[in-house]
């Protein structure tokens, strides 16, 4: 585990969720698989910077715990994750035929042509639906991890 953990790749919750893997897959607990936790905290860290828990996940009662909790770490991740300068992407061209077709299809616009205000106070509902504030940009761009997300739904 130990090694796993120092050759692994990414922030500190990656890599331990790493080395737990790699617990599990060297025998893991004797007493079987039931439960996996994870809690990493940093000052500031939380939702919206209100609290420290960067990461406050639990799996109980689940066959495969460990892969569970690196599933659920997947969305948090998605949810929850700080927005690189360079995934903050315009939302015109291409991407802006993308996000109203998305849009459309997900019934926040009654048709993918639309005037840049009613898509852009549309993507804004969406986001704050969908549970994406923590990712929200200014008006006209967009996180391409959203984007992403979007692009598979509906």
């Amino acid at each position: 585990m130990a090694n796993v953990y120092k050759e692994a790749e990414g922030d500190l919750t990656a890599r331990l969720l790493s080395a737990l893997d790699a617990g599990q897959k060297a025998g893991g607990d004797s007493r079987g698989k039931q439960s996996a936790a994870l809690l990493v905290a940093r000052e500031g860290g939380g939702y919206g910077g209100d609290n420290d828990r960067v990461v406050d996940l639990r799996v109980d009662d689940h066959p495969e715990p460990i892969e569970e909790l690196i599933r659920i770490r997947e969305l948090h991740t998605l949810y929850f994750g700080e927005t690189k300068p360079e995934d903050v992407i315009a939302v015109d061209g291409e991407v802006r035929a993308e996000v109203a077709e998305a849009l459309h299809r997900a019934g926040y616009l009654s048709a993918p042509y639309v005037a840049d205000d009613l898509l852009f106070d549309a993507l804004s509902a969406y986001i704050r639906t969908e549970n994406f504030e923590e990712r929200e940009q200014r008006r006209g761009h967009l996180d391409r991890a959203i984007l992403e997300y979007m692009k598979v739904q509906g």
